[in-house]
């Protein structure tokens, strides 16, 4: 809620429901199994279950979306029967509900700890944003799935050949994710300000599976405007 470019986001209007709500219904729609909202803030909380939604209070100084998780995890599912959880932020609210089964894919490989997607750069002027977080991975032999090699806000790899911009969505498996917060926050991730880093460099295996397209995040009013173009129903502009 304490969102300084977009305050109250979460609760944004989208066509007469909360942006979360919407997030939400992408979670619901991708079929993949129970989908819970972790959040610090009672009114998020509130509004999620007003529509029908699982809602789990966490510590509001909690400091990650990863530690948000983890933390909502052990409440709703101390027994421990789901070995893997999709970490989905709140302000995608126009996120395929495909991409939330594509980021489970890499996980067939026992080999992985972590997953997530990437999308192809289109542009210059997009390989070149700070915001945009770039992938070094490749995707030769025509393979759907490839290791990452690191995470940066430059333009990564050198050279001729396609780029990749990471989104930011994570299937963890449960011990991974456990054993990720209880890691000290890493030099290269306070360098770049990339929590991935972290695992990468604990030794941890994470892998990509490509997307089309990446989605955008509602982080400024005209973002928000965006979104209820997007998701406007059928017959409204």
């Amino acid at each position: 809620m304490a969102s300084t470019r977009l305050p109250g986001k979460p609760l944004a209007d989208i066509h007469g429901r909360p942006m979360i709500v919407h997030v939400l219904d992408r979670a619901r729609e991708a079929d993949i199994g129970p989908v819970a909202v972790a959040c610090g803030d009672v009114e998020i909380a509130d509004a999620v279950r007003a529509h029908g939604g699982i809602a789990v209070l966490t510590d509001p100084t909690l400091p990650r979306g990863s530690d948000r998780v983890h933390a909502a995890l052990a409440d709703l599912d101390p027994q421990g029967r789901y070995d893997v959880v999709v970490n989905l932020q709140g302000d995608l609210p126009s996120i395929p509900p495909m991409y939330l089964r594509t980021v489970l894919t890499p996980l067939a490989d026992p080999g992985f700890d972590i997953a997530t997607l990437v999308a192809p750069i289109e542009s210059d002027e997009e390989a070149s944003l700070a915001s945009v977080v770039k992938a070094a991975c490749a995707f030769d032999r025509g393979r759907a799935v490839s290791p990452a090699l690191y995470f940066s806000r430059v333009p990564i790899p050198w050279g001729d050949g396609p780029r990749w911009h990471h989104i930011g969505i994570y299937a963890f498996r449960r011990a991974a994710l456990a054993h990720f917060v209880a890691l000290p926050e890493a030099p290269l991730e306070r360098r770049e300000s990339l929590e991935q880093l972290r695992a990468l460099e604990a030794g941890m295996r994470i892998a990509c599976a490509r997307v089309g397209h990446a989605p955008y995040g509602v982080d400024t009013p005209a973002d928000l405007e965006r979104a209820r173009r997007d998701l406007a129903p059928v017959g409204r502009a």
